[in-house]
């Protein structure tokens, strides 16, 4: 296989990649619409999608589609952070490979949820985290190592916003789609999706701090746990109802990137 067709592989498996991505994001956000309605049965996490996901027609295809398309994101977001940015200076190589390292291990994360579902061992139940960050917290300075987590979770959350602010995602949609009808609704999209998805993000890492402060590993949480803390607030299902719709537009996003073929 030459060059051009190996990169042509490449980006298939990142478009398969983007589009399940952008089908889980777009689940979380129903999960997340039905959570501010009042229902809470389903869990608003990346595994509750999945696991709504394999109740429909076709339910179990649709699974494997997805966690065999999180992995394939994995693998193209690696190549190009380590092999697509041999042009740059090694600075901006060694920040391009760890934001790789980083999204590789979400998107497997969500690709293992995918598998466990697949194979009939998934389990929309809780625990996980908390089983985890109790560990940590057993630790010599586990207190400090979870809440160290936590604020670099709270980081990772602001820059989405940031990017969301900025429309820096812009320079992931090909030039030909930033104008005209087509271009503000990548936009609207974008701003909607990076911002919601940075808020959920940063209350799971507040989460993560507050446990770390009251030595409780329980206060730590994932997405639904965030989501379920935001419908607490003032104005709760109001909140919850514009994160819900800024999750599902980060899925249609998603798509839109899909078709550009862009890193993210």
């Amino acid at each position: 296989m030459n060059s051009v067709d190996s990169q042509d592989a490449v980006d298939t498996a990142g478009r398969i990649g983007l589009i399940a991505y952008g089908v889980v994001h777009l689940l979380v956000g129903w999960l997340a619409l039905q959570l501010a309605f009042g229902d809470s049965s389903g869990s608003a996490s990346s595994s509750g999608a999945i696991q709504q996901l394999s109740t429909t027609p076709m339910g179990g295809f649709s699974v494997w589609v997805v966690a065999i398309g999180m992995f394939l994101l994995a693998l193209w977001r690696l190549e190009d952070g380590f092999l697509g940015r041999r042009h740059e200076d090694s600075s901006d190589r060694v920040k391009a490979g760890v934001t790789a390292g980083f999204k590789a291990v979400l998107y497997v994360a969500v690709g293992i949820s995918a598998l466990k579902v697949a194979l009939g061992s998934g389990s929309s139940g809780g625990g996980g985290s908390d089983t985890m960050t109790a560990k940590a917290m057993d630790l010599p300075g586990g207190q400090l190592l979870v809440g160290a987590v936590g604020l670099g979770i709270i980081a990772y959350g602001g820059r989405l916003v940031w990017i969301a602010w900025t429309e820096s995602f812009m320079k992931k949609i090909d030039g030909k789609d930033t104008s005209g009808n087509t271009g503000s609704a990548f936009k609207w999209l974008g701003k909607a999706g990076y911002a919601a998805k940075g808020v959920s993000i940063g209350v799971i890492g507040a989460l993560f701090v507050y446990a770390a402060a009251t030595h409780e590993a329980k206060k730590s949480g994932g997405l639904d746990q965030a989501l379920h803390e935001i419908l607490q607030q003032p104005f709760g299902p109001v909140l919850l109802t514009l994160v819900a719709l800024g999750i599902g537009a980060y899925g249609l996003f998603a798509f839109a990137r899909a078709k550009q073929h862009s890193p993210d």
